[in-house]
């Protein structure tokens, strides 16, 4: 922890285009991740929407009581 410290101190403060570079590499995959999950789930909902829709309203009434 004191070496991580030490070379922070030494290379001094960061530049702004370092700066978004950072949070960018450190933040940037979760932001897609979290992306792609919301796409992924509309995509889901929708199939799950369509697929109801042609099984109609007399698929319950085929059940097994």
């Amino acid at each position: 922890m004191l070496l991580a410290a030490h070379v922070l101190a030494h290379l001094g403060r960061l530049h702004a285009y370092e700066q978004a570079l950072v949070l960018l590499i450190a933040f940037g995959p979760f932001v897609v991740l979290g992306v792609l999950v919301v796409l992924m789930r509309r995509r889901d909902v929708a199939a799950e929407r369509r697929q109801a829709g042609q099984e109609g309203p007399s698929a319950s009434q085929d059940a097994p009581t």
